[in-house]
Order: C-alpha cells, then structure tokens, then sequence
C-alpha cells in the first residue's frame, strides 16, 4: 500500500470515528460500565436557585426570558434572578428595571468585556445554592428547573446540563440541520452520561453548584471551560434530558457560520488551557472521551481535506475504485453545496444535515487559522 492510500484510508478512518465510531465505541462501555445517577423525584428537592442571564443589546428577548424564569413551576421564594448587562445601549436594561419583582436584579458591566467576565462580575451575588446559566433568549418549559436541581441530589455531581431544542420556525434548511445535529449531540450526551460525565454543553440550560464556581479568563468560553474546571475537580457533569429548553435555530447560514467560528475559536483556546484533562493516567476514560468528542471533532476539517487530496492523484491513475472513491466524495459535497444554494427551499434532511456538517467543518478550519494567529475573542453580539 502506497503513501497516498495510506494518507486516505488513515483520514476517511478518522472521520468515521469522529462522527461514529466514538458513539459505537461509547454506547458499547457504557452498558459495561454504566454509571448511575441518583437524581431524586422531581419535586422533592428544591434547593435555592439563582438564574444569571448574560445579555448584550437583547431588548427584544430580556423581558419574556426574565419572566419565563419567575413563572417556572419551583416555589417562588426559592428562585431570583440576576441579569448583567454588558453595556446594553438598546434599552436592554431599562426594561429589566422595569420588570416588577424583587427577585429581579440588575447589573450593568462598563465598560463592555464580555460574557465571561460578566459572569464573574455577577457570581459573587448569587446567593442560590444551585446557580442556572440561561441565555438571553432561553424559554424554559416549566418544570425544567424541577427537572435540573433534580439531579443534585447526588452529591457526585457538579454541572448539569438541559435538553436544547432548536426550532426551525420558517423550515430553513439550516435550522433543519442544525435540529438534526442536535438531536445526535443529545443522544451522545447520555451514553456519556452513562460513562460517568459529558463533554460538552449547550450553555443556555445549565446548572452547577454555586460553592464549587471558579472565576474564568475573559477569553474562555464558558459554556466549555466551566464544565470541563468542574470535572478537573472531581465531580460529574451530567446530561438531563427532562429539562427543555426551546431555542429558534439561526435560519441564515451566514449568522449560523459566524457564531460556529466564535465557538470553535474559543473552544480551541480551552482545549489548550485545559490540556491536562487529556492525561489517561488522571482522568481515564473522560480523557479518551475529551479527546474523541471535541479534539478530534474540531479537527475533523483536517481529515476530510487530506481524503480529498490524497484521492485526487488516486483516481487520477485509473483504477475504477479510486475513480469511485472520488465520486463518492464529489456527491458529497455537492450536496452541501445544493443545500447552500437551495436553502430556504423544502429539501431532505439527508441534504440539510450534509450541509450543516460541512458549514460546522468550513468554521472549524476558519477558527484553527484564527487560532494558530494567536486571535480571541472575548466579547460577542446576539444572535439573530
């Protein structure tokens, strides 16, 4: 076997694995190694809860998500909320003065530096046991608090995270695919659940116990580096599918390609600052899953270049298998193409997950240039 067969079964190999082989290979230890969850009744433990909401300009979304959160099906002397406003300038804050309820707080970040650094600002004020990170425009259904401090019983587990549901209000094929990426993220998050913690959360319904918060570099992401600072420190991060949150997906691809470069830019930076969660001797099994799942994830851009590289001077020979291989791979990204193009059009599924495969892939390798630049970025704008 030559060099250029090597390179190309080596990277398609890869990307098997990235997208399912490290599922199989998961799925498959943990009914070996199944590691339960004692998560209590929901409604038997309700512990106090602080809900802390990050908004940038989100005048549109803050009040609906503010009162989402106090109308939530826990006892009302039990929750507050506690929003930081990162020098809003479109009336974001005068409308969370304006919301009439004690449990409301607001705090205005100036100068503007981020949501990290926003909730730093704000940790040191919750007074909850449990402390909720919800988005700016995260509607909770309402026993997803029920649902999330449920979990904390166990006194094994550190961070949980919700079940994020994106919606494609107008059926835009980016919205199509996104939900069906999701839907395959979730499925992994409990086989890594079962393994004892995640890899990743969403962010927009988490929850984690106030005592063990540890302030967080303006740069990092939090949604990553918060997760992976509490399972460095011995307990679990866990998967709570019972806990929904409803989200509108980004139906413009160009907003969607934008916010996937901002994340996989700073989830680089924290793979880096949090190295030492790849060492096996230390963390075992969650080291090979940090690896798997997020290491070779955003790298997978890599493989999928060097396949095609590597086949291109293959069917170049002749060989009717090479020439196959090669067609394989051209149908392929014809079809993230047509997706492109026909987007807003009612397309397969099939075509819409392609698609949003390769938009989230063409992002990795803009963010791994950005990164290898040396660039960060700490502060960000809503979605849209």
């Amino acid at each position: 076997m030559g060099v250029l067969e090597i390179i190309f079964w080596w990277s398609v190999g890869l990307v098997m694995y990235v997208y399912a082989g490290y599922p199989l290979l998961a799925g498959l230890l943990a009914r070996v190694l199944r590691r339960e969850v004692r998560e209590a009744e929901a409604g038997s433990f309700q512990p106090t809860v602080t809900v802390v909401i990050a908004a940038f300009n989100e005048a549109a979304h803050i009040e609906e998500t503010v009162r989402n959160k106090l109308d939530l099906d826990y006892p009302a002397e039990k929750i507050n909320v506690i929003v930081v406003s990162d020098e809003s300038e479109d009336g974001t804050d005068d409308i969370v003065r304006a919301i009439n309820d004690d449990r409301v707080r607001l705090i205005r970040q100036v100068p503007r530096a981020g949501k990290t650094s926003g909730l730093n600002l704000i940790l040191p004020e919750a007074n909850g046991e449990i402390v909720v990170f919800s988005d700016a425009n995260s509607l909770y259904q309402s026993e997803a608090l029920n649902h999330l401090v449920a979990v904390f019983a166990d006194p094994a587990v550190g961070y949980v995270t919700g079940r994020m549901v994106y919606k494609a209000p107008d059926g835009s094929l980016t919205g199509e695919g996104c939900s069906t990426y999701m839907t395959y993220e979730n499925s992994l998050r409990a086989i890594e659940t079962d393994l004892g913690s995640i890899v990743g959360v969403d962010g927009g319904v988490d929850a984690m116990r106030r005592s063990i918060y540890t302030p967080m570099n303006a740069d990092q992401l939090p949604d990553f580096v918060q997760p992976l600072t509490v399972r460095e420190q011995g307990y679990r991060v866990v998967y709570q599918p019972k806990a929904l949150l409803y989200e509108d997906a980004l139906a413009s691809a160009n907003d969607e390609f934008r916010m996937r470069v901002r994340v996989g830019l700073r989830a680089f930076h924290a793979l880096k600052d949090k190295a030492v969660l790849l060492n096996p001797f230390r963390f075992g099994i969650f080291a090979w899953q940090l690896f798997s799942h997020k290491v070779l994830r955003y790298l997978a851009f890599l493989f999928m270049i060097t396949a095609l590289a590597a086949n291109i001077p293959l069917a170049l020979t002749g060989d009717w298998f090479w020439r196959g291989m090669m067609m394989a791979q051209i149908a392929f990204y014809f079809l993230a193409f047509l997706g492109h193009i026909l987007r807003h059009q009612e397309l397969p599924k099939l075509v819409g997950l392609i698609y949003y495969l390769c938009v989230l892939n063409v992002a990795s390798a803009m963010a791994w240039v950005q990164f290898l630049q040396g660039r960060k970025q700490v502060i960000w704008k809503p979605r849209t």
